[in-house]
């Protein structure tokens, strides 16, 4: 005999604002159960969640949960009020002698229990929140992005954790490994309807593809037949009158039909543009470090990061990767070590704690705000990659409509402000994309696409992630820092650096001493191993000249540049402007084989000092 639902939803409505955001939604729960909730940003995920949870009420309809059914629910801001320390909250719905199971839970997530709570960052707090759910072992639980905040150890752990547990659960999640891996049956939340499939996340995006196509193609055969019965309509006027008004009724029936559907929703239509080239060495770094107070967060690490790299920076949370990618930018110096960063930067960056973004203004206001994209006379239009555009135009290309263009921030969900901070950074242009976690409540179509630009982007991009599947689809490179200040480099994304250290599941283990590192995967020229010894006289004058030699270069690509500024030269005087164009041609190509040289030179140095 089949155990009975611990959830029922049947026939929900529930609207805000502007129109309804589900309609007819009917949901069944059952125990042991492992679901997922898929949906673009802003479809209601997370409101679905609320309202499985008893804490929002539907419009229409009834929610129904068996007596007696535990159901513990990881809110994103939890109330730590009345709690001496993080361990307190994790424990809160414990009896005192099974505390172990809260610490055995922050063990896990590596939350510290004697923590307090108003000195502990939004990450350690919301830890602390899914400790308590996964502590409370209820009959279900509800997980609205709970790797938000995780290191891959932390992610790793929880994976196993769910992976054996007997509690039915739902997730929400833009990890695609961590979906795979967990999940038996997929929601998919989809323009006010929850449609479904009894498979898990693996096979939900083919069963989607093919639904839409389904979809796609019964719309357009019912235009066609809209079309058909409309020329009748014209060309039929002759006829008796009861079958005109049949045919009449019959079309306007078809209409209603069309009116009805719900519309598919466009793909976001965002795009990067790199502008300028930068030189070829974008960042050299040698023998950096820092350390605050006693303690060393970075002990001394070498690196070269070439145009067109994917340098993606791993490892545990406090481990130093903010620190290091602070310093690798420019924006933090070093204790010891030099870096020299490369020529024609443009630089933009994506926090991981958006604050960029003011929640109190406007979408409107967030965009024509912007002292480098405003385009002067005008209160409306916004500096695209160099063109005005309308900025209700430039936001509905990140699929946000007029109505949110006027409301605020604050009620954007975290994807949507995601996907805001994006359209703030592409609507410039940068040659250097530094991207602070990324991926954080993005949905997995606008992942998808931002992979697809990120592979497709003739610039450089240096990102903290601990998206294991972003990592291998992005990266050419990790440096993992696992510990102890230690910074290694390997070639390729997650699974290259995994097979490389040899150990499965060894991401912060602290042993990068022992390891052996791969060559970055870089266009730096490789060098073949060479006996200690010195480089010739010639050699050295040559590697000592070049790094002058270059600054020219610089120096007169940027006076040619400005020189082809100006928009009526080629009107005024197409023999220059053809004469300018040439030069910069040059001046840049010789620029990036003066780099090259230098390259060579300083590596083959290296070699010979050991």
């Amino acid at each position: 005999m089949s155990q009975p639902p611990l959830l029922t939803l049947d026939d929900i409505a529930l609207g805000f604002g502007g129109g309804p955001l589900f309609a007819g939604l009917n949901l069944v729960i059952g125990p042991g159960e492992r679901l997922c909730l898929v949906g673009r940003n802003g479809a209601g995920k997370s409101t679905l969640l609320k309202v499985i949870a008893g804490l929002v009420d539907p419009d229409s309809g009834s929610r129904f949960t068996q007596p007696g059914a535990k159901i513990a629910y990881l809110r994103q801001e939890p109330d730590f009020t009345g709690y001496a320390t993080l361990g307190d909250f994790a424990a809160a719905d414990l009896e005192a002698h099974e505390r172990y199971k809260a610490e055995i839970a922050m063990e896990g997530l590596e939350v510290k229990d004697d923590a307090d709570p108003a000195a502990s960052s939004g990450g350690e707090r919301r830890r602390a929140a899914l400790a308590r759910v996964l502590a409370a072992e209820p009959d279900l639980m509800l997980l609205d992005e709970p790797t938000n905040h995780l290191d891959i150890h932390a992610i790793e752990w929880l994976e196993n954790h769910l992976a054996a547990t007997r509690t039915a659960y739902v997730l929400i999640s833009h990890d695609r490994r961590f979906l795979t891996r967990l999940t038996r049956a997929t929601i998919w939340i989809d323009r006010g309807e929850a449609r479904r499939v009894s498979r898990g996340f693996e096979h939900f995006e083919d069963w989607r593809d093919k639904a839409l196509e389904e979809e796609r193609a019964q719309r357009h055969k019912l235009n066609r037949l809209i079309k058909a019965e409309a020329r009748w309509a014209v060309e039929g006027i002759s006829a008796r009158r009861k079958r005109n008004m049949g045919r009449v009724r019959r079309l306007g029936d078809l209409r209603a039909e069309r009116k009805a559907q719900i519309v598919e929703v466009g793909r976001a239509a965002m795009a990067l543009d790199s502008g300028k080239a930068s030189g070829k060495l974008v960042i050299e770094a040698k023998e950096i470090s820092k350390s605050f107070g006693e303690r060393e967060i970075i002990k001394p690490f070498s690196t070269r990061i070439a145009r067109g790299d994917r340098v993606a920076l791993i490892g545990p949370n406090g481990a130093g990767k903010t620190t290091l990618l602070n310093m690798l930018t420019g924006i933090l110096e070093p204790d010891q070590g030099k870096l020299r960063l490369g020529s024609n930067l443009e630089i933009e960056r994506f926090d991981q704690n958006r604050e960029a973004l003011d929640p109190t203004k406007s979408l409107w206001e967030t965009m024509t705000g912007d002292k480098a994209g405003r385009v002067a006379g005008t209160n409306d239009q916004v500096m695209v990659r160099g063109r005005p555009q309308h900025v209700v135009g430039y936001l509905k290309s990140f699929l946000f409509d007029e109505t949110q263009a006027r409301g605020p921030v604050s009620a954007l969900s975290g994807g949507e402000r995601a996907r805001l901070l994006l359209a703030k950074i592409m609507a410039r242009e940068s040659n250097l994309l530094v991207l602070d976690e990324p991926t954080n409540d993005l949905d997995i179509e606008t992942l998808d696409l931002l992979q697809e630009l990120l592979a497709e982007f003739d610039g450089t991009v240096i990102l903290v992630s601990h998206d294991r599947d972003f990592l291998d689809r992005v990266a050419t490179s990790v440096i993992a820092l696992e510990g102890d200040g230690l910074a290694t480099e390997y070639a390729g994304g997650w699974t290259d650096y995994r097979n490389q250290r040899g150990k499965a599941g060894a991401s912060t283990e602290k042993s990068a001493q022992k390891a052996k590192p791969a060559a970055p995967a870089t266009s730096t020229p490789a060098s073949t191993p060479k006996p200690t010894g010195k480089m010739t006289y010639a050699q050295t004058r040559r590697l000592d000249a070049l790094p002058g030699e270059m600054a020219q270069f610089e120096k007169e690509i940027a006076k040619l540049e400005q020189f082809l500024a100006d928009p009526d030269l080629f009107a005024k005087n197409p023999g220059k402007f053809a004469k300018a164009s040439e030069a910069l041609v040059e001046r840049r190509t010789m620029l990036e084989t003066a780099e090259e040289e230098w390259l060579e030179l300083e590596a083959e140095r290296e070699a010979l000092e050991g």
